[in-house]
């Protein structure tokens, strides 16, 4: 049986990611434990038309955020990692810091120590230097860096395929296999051929 994933969803826009990939896991029958802060469930308000009870009852275990003394923040816990969809730059900075304040930034903690996978898709746009260099601190402690930015090679036709490309890149960091998207394999010559001519006449 696999260990179970941590997901924290903390207030950044864009929590729509944290609510799919729930739903996503609970689908593969991959075992959840969530955490969501209180600008997350502020924001699935605003956002979204779940209500907290709705997110809350795709995971296997939820926990307060300010329970500290949760299994998930020890190290002895055994998880499979962590995602944080979307993360915040105040968790963010928090993480890279090492400033555990609260469930989602001590289990993320803990994550790191631990040597497990901790995928942090952060949700800003633009950066200043000061986003950059807490990105490039919390890398150095081992976090993975993974902003939901679209890709287009899997021919997305609704907003949902590109939600699902970016929970299924966040989901590859932590070794779950998917079916999310359409795999790169190569861009078919013949067919590029075809394209160049049908430009050129």
């Amino acid at each position: 049986m696999s260990l179970p994933l941590v997901v924290a969803i903390t207030g950044a826009t864009g929590v729509i990611y944290g609510v799919e990939m729930l739903s996503v896991l609970k689908s593969l029958g991959q075992e959840t434990h969530l955490i969501v802060s209180d600008a997350a469930a502020k924001n699935l308000e605003i956002e979204t038309s779940y209500t907290l009870e709705d997110v809350k009852s795709l995971a296997d275990v939820v926990y307060d955020n300010n329970d500290i003394g949760a299994s998930v923040a020890s190290g002895s816990f055994r998880t499979s990692g962590m995602i944080v969809a979307p993360c915040t730059v105040k968790t963010l900075s928090s993480i890279a810091n090492s400033f555990t304040y609260n469930l989602v930034v001590r289990a993320a903690d803990v994550t790191l120590k631990e040597r497990r996978p901790l995928v942090l898709m952060v949700r800003e746009t633009p950066l200043h230097k000061g986003h950059l260099d807490l990105m490039s601190r919390a890398a150095d402690c081992g976090a993975i860096l993974l902003p939901p930015m679209p890709a287009f090679y899997h021919k997305p036709e609704s907003i949902m395929d590109i939600i699902h490309q970016s929970i299924g890149k966040a989901l590859d960091q932590v070794g779950i296999e998917h079916n999310l998207f359409t795999r790169w394999n190569g861009h078919d010559r013949k067919e590029q051929l075809r394209e160049t001519l049908r430009i050129a006449t």
